[in-house]
């Protein structure tokens, strides 16, 4: 846990920014480099290094009922809703065994952003929020948690108690 408060003022500000080393903002939109699934219209950004994980934990969480958004990229807009690049194929990538065939969905609304590259210290973490086009949403630090898909569609599912 990080009590020192200059830690905690340094991890929130490191939080609120992390979503921006991922978006790339063009004449067309904004373009995050993310994985996007969703479960009815709640969806969620997985970020992560490459390798890090995303197209892995998509796949347990469309096992479990998620629909892909998509593998390769998505758009985001003002309203922090994501979308589906037209060019993107329906496929995601199972490492070892190759692209795998899917049904895509077309978009969700952005409910939360997963952060494989860093890990959660604590067990009941605070609300963490990170800077969206449309405004903050919330961020969930995924690397080495035991059973984030379950509990990632769960959260799409029901959502998180306060």
């Amino acid at each position: 846990m990080q009590h020192d408060p200059e830690t905690r003022k340094a991890a929130q500000d490191a939080d609120r920014t992390r979503l921006a080393a991922f978006l790339h903002r063009s004449e067309e939109g904004d373009f995050l480099r993310a994985t996007g699934v969703a479960m009815g219209d709640r969806g969620l950004a997985i970020i992560g290094a490459s390798g890090s994980g995303k197209s892995s934990l998509a796949l347990e969480m469309m096992a479990r009922g998620a629909r892909l958004i998509s593998d390769d990229g998505l758009w985001l807009d003002g309203a922090n809703r994501m979308h589906r690049p037209r060019t993107a194929p329906a496929m995601i990538d199972a490492r070892g065994i190759g692209l795998l065939r899917v049904a895509p969905v077309a978009g969700a609304a952005l409910t939360a952003v997963v952060d494989l590259d860093r890990e959660e210290p604590d067990r009941l973490p605070p609300w963490r929020m990170t800077d969206a086009p449309g405004g903050p949403v919330a961020l969930i630090r995924g690397r080495a948690h035991p059973c984030l898909g379950p509990a990632l569609c769960q959260y799409l599912a029901q959502g998180r108690a306060e």
